[in-house]
């Protein structure tokens, strides 16, 4: 059954955006497909505007200056305490000794470390974007890609830079081609501290022959696995040995060793393994990281990218079990196109599969979270407990608990509905005096929303009952 303008505008920002906010559903109604990609061509689209954040780079040398610094005065404070210690001979001091050292000063808490103070700040910067965007597709599909290139806060010193990364790699190609955001991603200094491949050296490099260490295919067999081929495709284990070989020396600049440039991507060839390497079936001569660049380049040529980068892309915006029509026609684009995502975008948007599914599909934690905020209206003015809400719902931002990031189908969520009811239930009693129910849901949900619904919403017995009830119905939980 074909919907009413204005519940097709409703379902092209649930589908494909973060929800709507007051008068976003009307002002898209006309032509929700046009609006859709009237935001692909938007001045800076997907990128944040804020100074104050900083490089990868930058931000990897003031967490490690920091970190030193710490490190700094713990030993000092250590040296301190055993200058002031009697010798082993001596009988401890009185309580009136004129001479013992006064009890210690009580330490006050000194608020959150300088890799967390980063952290914190871009997380308020990318929850920001989300709410000031005016259809939020362009977030979604930002979100999409850091979430299959992800990497994990809690992993090593990746904290500190995991912000400036979705900046950098994601939100600069998110438009761009497919083989520049992988080339960006897998080279990126999180990348290769998550998956290990900074510490990753060829047995018979110049370094492989000096150190204990050897290779490490964890980055090698992610990249195939999950960033490009899919699980069991085309590769052998064999094939990931040999990318291993083919990616060592892939690694970052030591802080100690040039304080300008520590915490930046470099290609250090006294780490790299020598000789040309096979993979999946492909020779590749021995060009330094060109070799690596050539490999990466194939990838993201192979049908079998596009098949998987297909299937993921239709998966999360539209289906658990995505049309196989909607599959196909997205991995002939992007083969096509050579992996062109903004082309790949336009189609997954004007195909009829993408608009006709039914909406079954449970949202994310974080775009359900961001939905709530974006329908009241209302702009925390701190993002603690917006992100304590991520924390609750399994959805940590930034921090996967695995490299194949955060699950898009909607079973792994359904455990998580009693959680989202204590919170639908604080923030509707936070927000009740500002947000007229009535409003917010003849604003946000009731294009698509069934008669039980209404009822339930409009007889509720006060705002903050109402609001819950709006923010745990189907309507509002489903793409």
């Amino acid at each position: 059954m074909a919907l009413d303008p204005k519940a097709q505008a409703a379902l092209a920002l649930y589908r494909f955006g973060l929800g709507p906010r007051a008068g976003s559903i009307a002002g898209i109604a006309s032509d929700p497909r046009g609006a859709l990609l009237a935001e692909l061509d938007g001045a800076g689209a997907g990128r944040i505007g804020n100074a104050d954040l900083l490089t990868s780079g930058t931000a990897a040398r003031v967490a490690f200056a920091f970190q030193q610094a710490q490190r700094e005065a713990r030993q000092a404070e250590r040296a301190a305490q055993q200058a002031a210690a009697p010798s082993g001979g001596a009988s401890p001091p009185q309580m009136n000794d004129q001479s013992a050292p006064p009890p210690p000063a009580p330490v006050r808490n000194p608020g959150p470390g300088m890799p967390q103070q980063i952290y914190l700040a871009e997380a308020k910067a990318r929850i920001q974007a989300a709410l000031d965007a005016e259809i939020g597709f362009l977030e979604r599909l930002v979100w999409f890609w850091s979430n299959h290139f992800c990497v994990s806060a809690d992993k090593g010193n990746v904290r500190q830079i995991c912000g400036a990364y979705e900046r950098e790699v994601i939100r600069a190609h998110v438009l761009g081609r497919f083989s520049d955001m992988l080339l960006a991603a897998e080279s990126h200094p999180a990348m290769l501290i998550y998956l290990d491949n900074a510490r990753s050296i060829g047995p018979d490099s110049i370094a492989g022959l000096r150190q204990k260490r050897g290779l490490n295919e964890n980055l090698a067999r992610e990249i195939l696995e999950l960033h490009t081929l899919g699980v069991r495709t085309v590769y052998t284990q064999e094939d990931v040995t040999r990318f291993a070989n083919v990616i060592t020396g892939w690694t970052f600049v030591p802080f100690r060793q040039d304080p300008v440039r520590g915490g930046e991507f470099e290609f250090n060839p006294r780490m790299h393994q020598p000789g040309a390497q096979t993979v999946i079936g492909r020779s590749y001569p021995d060009a330094g990281m060109q070799q690596g660049r050539d490999v990466l380049a194939a990838l993201a040529r192979h049908p079998a990218t596009a098949k998987h980068v297909a299937a993921k892309l239709a998966r999360h915006f539209v289906a658990d079990e995505p049309p196989p029509a909607l599959v196909e026609r997205l991995a002939k684009r992007f083969l096509a196109t050579q992996g062109d995502l903004k082309e790949v975008t336009k189609a997954l948007v004007a195909a009829p599969e993408a608009w006709e599914a039914p909406r079954a599909k449970l949202k994310r934690p974080g775009e359900w979270v961001i939905g709530m905020l974006r329908a009241a209206g209302i702009t925390p003015p701190d993002i603690g407990p917006v992100m304590q809400a991520h924390n609750l719902l399994g959805e940590p931002l930034w921090r996967p608990s695995a490299p194949k990031g955060f699950a898009d189908e909607s079973a792994p969520w359904l455990d998580g509905l009693a959680q989202r009811l204590d919170i639908a239930n604080q923030f509707a009693r936070r927000v009740g005096a500002e947000a007229d129910p009535r409003e917010v849901f003849e604003q946000a949900l009731a294009p698509l929303a069934s008669s039980e619904t209404r009822q339930a919403v409009l007889r509720a017995e006060s705002r903050p009952q109402a609001l819950a009830l709006m923010f745990m119905a189907p309507e509002f939980q489903r793409r």
